[in-house]
């Protein structure tokens, strides 16, 4: 799994995600990409992809797309359309995309890790390099996934740990 992390300008949805989409067909990876401000850090996207995985090897999965099942987890939401918000929007934005070689079922789809590395590659042509993992925006981070003082207060962590805790507990309420 590899992150990829830049500034895109979005002129035209539509037209981004089918290149993000192409890129994952090309090199057999899958390509999720996000709104950098929702991630709270590489754990949070690891921990979706691993989620997502286990629900597809146990036929849970919401989505029939592996990418959109990260996300649902990522964004701690059964609901697709309620997770879009996490994903990339038309504008300048700081986005974090995920690109792994691995599938549901454990096989790696990338051999010695060449085409998850040239996907990543390809990924990153789309955006203007810049750090943006774990450069969360905490207001948007506590509204998006509904974290009040008290729970911040109550608990033995930080907002990150928060949201963590939100991608797990996505599995108890299926």
């Amino acid at each position: 799994m590899r992150f990829v992390e830049g500034i895109a300008e979005i002129d035209d949805l539509d037209a981004f995600l089918a290149r993000v989409d192409e890129i994952a067909d090309e090199y057999g990876v899958t390509v999720q990409a996000f709104d950098a401000r929702y991630v709270v850090g590489r754990g949070h996207l690891e921990r979706a992809a691993e989620l997502a995985d286990r629900a597809i090897e146990r036929d849970e999965n919401v989505a029939r797309e592996r990418a959109v099942e990260i996300l649902l987890y990522a964004a701690g939401r059964r609901q697709i359309d309620q997770s879009l918000e996490m994903g990339v929007g038309e504008g300048r934005r700081p986005i974090v995309a995920l690109v792994d070689g691995e599938g549901a079922d454990g096989e790696g789809a990338n051999g010695e890790g060449v085409n998850e590395s040239n996907a990543a590659g390809a990924v990153a042509d789309l955006l203007e390099p810049a750090a943006t993992l774990g450069e969360f925006d905490r207001a948007r981070v506590r509204e998006f996934f509904g974290v009040v003082d008290a729970e911040l207060a109550a608990v033995d962590g930080d907002l990150a740990d928060v949201v963590l805790e939100r991608v797990a507990l996505l599995d108890v309420e299926k």
